[in-house]
């Protein structure tokens, strides 16, 4: 057996695709490196030839996929000799923000939606130290402040219009092919502020033109209904959807996505939130992955299009989950409303008797 080969984060990882410096001092959690799971029970159920996998973001440091490019985003701020960064988020975010700049000995300044934050995400804020400020209006409006401020004040933007973000954000389609040995057919992604299937798109050309794969896949962007501005051909002025990690209405990497589904010979779609919820609870109870409700849009898009036809019998299709369960516990158990918590005496009679009706149905 080997020892000692001690993962160190992606950065190292991917040091040669990166721009980084041998002395560049690097801010990592040991980031990346991520789960990719075969799902073996609901291709089954959809009765059709089709592997799907699922990229497990979820379990990054901070439970998402931003950690990936936060530690390029905070690495290169702290080069450039930066004290303080700063962020609009939907939550995810946010958390990444508040650890990498805690590992980093900065000060992170994260503007949130006030009310319209899942309470994982904003305790994790808070709990890294970072300053939080509640703004009265939506992602998109903080996201203009925060630039406004970034004009007049000595801090550093780590939203995904900051370069090196998806520069960090891109190492995850690395893994996919590493894993894989191939590019998948199909590649769907959850699409909010379209940074993350920018990013992906990215990795997978830059394999391509290196050689290393000979196809790339096509990218598909789901949206939930109610925060759908590919869909509308426009900014969404007011979205709102329960998948709060993809509830932005006017995305910042609006040009490049739309590019890239075109070039690949992808698409967007949109989902109802209780497509969504559906999806995040199908995956839970059939293959023992618990993910955000925004990371499930992947999930539902890429199922509806496999009973349709549209992703064909034979393809192979990646699906990213950006976030881990845990992020929103709220939405997660007003799902299980029809498996109510039961109090009983702690004897034998009870508890058998529970389980037995359980098992008969």
């Amino acid at each position: 057996m080997n020892f000692g080969n001690r993962y160190t984060g992606l950065i190292n990882k991917y040091r040669d695709h990166l721009p980084v410096s041998d002395d560049t001092r690097l801010i990592s959690l040991g980031e990346g490196n991520t789960p990719l799971i075969k799902l073996k029970n609901i291709p089954a159920m959809l009765g059709k030839h089709v592997e799907i996998y699922v990229k497990y973001e979820g379990l990054n440091p901070t439970g998402s996929f931003k950690d990936r490019g936060m530690t390029m985003a905070v690495t290169k701020a702290v080069e450039a000799g930066s004290k303080a960064i700063i962020c609009a988020s939907t939550g995810n975010t946010s958390a990444a923000a508040a650890a990498y700049a805690a590992r980093a000995g900065i000060t992170a300044f994260v503007l949130i939606p006030e009310g319209k934050i899942a309470m994982g995400k904003l305790a994790q804020a808070m709990m890294y130290g970072a300053v939080t400020l509640q703004i009265r209006g939506n992602f998109d409006e903080g996201m203009e402040l925060v630039k406004q401020v970034a004009a007049h004040a000595p801090v550093t933007i780590v939203n995904s219009i900051n370069p090196y973000r998806l520069q960090g954000q891109k190492t995850a389609a690395f893994e996919i092919v590493e894993e894989l040995g191939f590019a998948p057919d199909f590649h769907c992604l959850p699409v909010g502020n379209a940074g993350n299937i920018t990013a992906h798109w990215m990795g997978y050309s830059e394999y391509h033109e290196r050689g290393i794969v000979n196809s790339r896949p096509k990218m598909v962007g789901y949206q939930a209904a109610g925060s759908a501005p590919f869909m509308r051909g426009g900014p969404v002025a007011n979205p709102e959807t329960v998948a709060t990690a993809i509830r932005i209405g006017n995305p910042q990497s609006w040009d490049k996505a739309w590019e890239l589904q075109k070039v690949s010979g992808g698409w967007f779609d949109e989902l109802a939130d209780q497509e969504i919820l559906d999806a995040q609870r199908l995956l839970a109870m059939y293959e023992g992955v618990f993910c955000e409700p925004a990371s499930a849009a992947s999930l539902g898009g890429a199922i509806r299009d496999i009973k349709s036809g549209k992703i064909p019998e034979g393809s192979k299709v990646v699906c990213t989950l950006t976030g881990n369960g845990l992020k929103d516990p709220d939405t997660a158990i007003g799902q299980c409303s029809n498996a109510v918590l039961k109090t009983i005496d702690a004897t034998l009679d009870q508890v058998k008797d529970a389980i037995l009706k359980s098992m008969a149905g």
